[in-house]
């Protein structure tokens, strides 16, 4: 597998993707000899239901700066996991905004299995974002001050 220099400052990236859906476009890229940065991590898993609210917000406290959840939508062959996987990317933005962490920094989207250039366009637009907003600043508060207080 190829990969493009970048900034080592430019954060670092996760990219939960399903089995059956953006882990295919993950594999593809790199039988294709696709250049992407090396500040992605790829983690491969069945769905993306099992990760409740708090794993996201774990995973930008300890060392990521963006997370793309990459999986099959509706194509997924586990009933009612797409919904859940949703849902719990949602309660993820709600425990963000809490903490004053741009929204921006997670995103959900629905690959299929032969999506080489969908991942590929979701790491650029990842590490552009980056590039804008820059790397988290950490510690991550509790609870933004404005929020606590009111």
């Amino acid at each position: 597998m190829a990969f493009m220099d970048t900034d080592e400052k430019k954060g670092q990236i996760l990219i939960l993707a399903t089995l059956s859906g953006g882990y295919k476009g993950a594999d593809s890229a790199g039988q294709g000899h696709k250049e992407y940065a090396p500040n992605v991590h790829v983690m491969s898993m069945m769905t993306a239901a099992i990760f409740p609210p708090e794993f996201y917000i774990k995973a930008f406290e300890q060392s990521f700066d963006a997370i793309l959840v990459m999986y099959s939508g509706s194509d997924c062959p586990y009933k009612g996991a797409a919904e859940h996987a949703g849902k719990m990317v949602g309660q993820a933005y709600d425990m963000m905004k809490e903490r004053g962490i741009n929204q921006k920094r997670l995103s959900l989207s629905a690959i299929c299995t032969v999506c080489v250039e969908p991942f590929l366009e979701g790491v650029a637009d990842a590490n552009k974002l980056l590039d804008e907003i820059g790397p988290i600043k950490r510690p991550i508060p509790l609870a933004r001050e404005s929020e606590a207080t009111a």
